[in-house]
């Protein structure tokens, strides 16, 4: 858990317009608040990956939110219908049990992806990730909480003025962290993300701990443990 010295500040949208692809009504019509309520038009929703795919032919989206195991079509890239290069930054929504499936891919295009059941703050935290170079220069939100800055266009920290000096997996890690700094993240939660599979609680708690090390150099201290939970 990450102990916010003020609230988050990361969330503010301009007017994007995004597509949802998603099986379950349910899970549209959350999506559909959320984004609505922190600014974001949502322009289209879809029900199956081939009716995806023929809205993203018919128009310009600026993202799309993707469920990556539709049973239809779980891979965007296979619709013959687009051009790779005509695909809009994507939000994939996958199961931890599937994650191994998705990550060996990653990379090819401009992309993230949140864990089922998603959270509200994490889905507005990556759709600001994705849409940032979309929006004008100077006036562009940075994700970050109060003096703890990520960038993820090139996978730096920083707090106030001083760079954390992050590993890829420890990045990773403050990222998951961030994402859900109001709640407790168990081992296995951390373990699922940034490994994509499951680790001993021992490298689990090396990392954290070199982790913690790096982030709290200055005070106060941000990463908490929560005894027999998580962090």
């Amino acid at each position: 858990m990450v102990n916010l010295i003020a609230k988050p500040s990361v969330f503010r949208r301009g007017a994007s317009d995004v597509l949802i692809v998603a099986g379950d009504p349910g899970e549209t019509d959350l999506l559909t608040t959320t984004l609505q309520l922190a600014g974001y038009t949502v322009a289209g929703t879809a029900s199956t990956g081939f009716e995806g795919v023929a809205r993203i032919a018919r128009r310009r989206f600026d993202l799309v939110v993707w469920e990556a195991m539709l049973p239809d079509l779980r891979d965007l890239a296979k619709g013959t219908r687009v051009a790779s290069a005509d695909i809009p930054p994507l939000l994939y929504l996958i199961s931890c049990d599937y994650l191994h499936t998705l990550l060996p891919n990653f990379g090819r295009r401009k992309e993230d992806y949140v864990t089922k059941p998603v959270r509200a703050t994490e889905v507005l935290a990556r759709a600001e990730v994705l849409l940032r170079d979309r929006r004008p220069g100077p006036g562009a939100a940075t994700s970050g909480y109060a003096d703890l800055v990520l960038d993820d266009a090139t996978c730096q920290a920083r707090r106030g003025a001083q760079p954390l000096g992050l590993t890829p997996a420890e990045y990773r890690l403050l990222r998951y962290l961030v994402a859900n700094a109001e709640c407790v993240v168990s081992k296995e939660q951390i373990s699922q993300h940034v490994w994509g599979d499951f680790r001993a609680s021992e490298a689990i708690d090396k990392l954290v701990s070199r982790l913690r090390q790096k982030v709290s150099r200055e005070e106060p201290a941000l990463i908490h443990t929560s005894r027999g939970f998580g962090y």
